[in-house]
């Protein structure tokens, strides 16, 4: 009996880190670890077997909290997943707001954004002239999600010959 409640607590243990991972990051499940890397090559990653095995793989070895502190297996420890899944929090939160501030090239929400992706504030009318500019490829019709938007929003200004320069990022 006793054997028995410590295997169902092992496994509620294993479920709850599962959950909690597949929370922190739902567009394609744990970021980084050995657990990622396993399961990397899965066809459909935001299926939840996945990424329940994933979660339970870097739970099982701690590999997710050594390749964080360390850098390794696909984990950086210099913030920039952290700031990533923040930006990506404020566009899921402000997509609607975010969209139509584009799409006039001017807003709060937008500046919000900017500064959330390291654009200096004496470069923000370049990156809200950028978003305007390229508006209709940056908020796909159709496939107009915040995680695609912020995505195709972090390439547009690597390939800008002054945001790419200016991003602390």
């Amino acid at each position: 009996m006793v054997k028995k409640a410590i295997m169902v607590a092992v496994a509620v243990l294993f479920g709850m880190q599962a959950g909690l991972a597949i929370a922190a990051n739902s567009d394609n499940g744990p970021g980084c670890g050995l657990g990622k890397l396993a399961w990397n090559d899965y066809r459909n990653q935001k299926n939840i077997a996945p990424q329940v095995m994933m979660a339970t793989t870097n739970g099982t070895f701690g590999s997710q909290t050594f390749g964080i502190s360390s850098g390794t297996s696909g984990c950086t420890n210099d913030g920039k997943i952290m700031a990533d899944s923040k930006t990506i929090m404020f566009a899921e939160l402000n997509f609607e707001n975010l969209s139509q501030e584009m799409a006039r090239g001017q807003g709060e929400h937008l500046a919000s954004l900017a500064t959330l992706m390291g654009i200096p504030t004496d470069q923000h009318g370049a990156f809200f002239a950028m978003t305007q500019e390229r508006y209709t490829s940056l908020v796909k019709a159709g496939e107009a999600s915040p995680v695609a938007m912020v995505k195709a929003i972090n390439e547009a200004i690597a390939g800008h010959p002054v945001l790419a320069k200016a991003s602390s990022r």
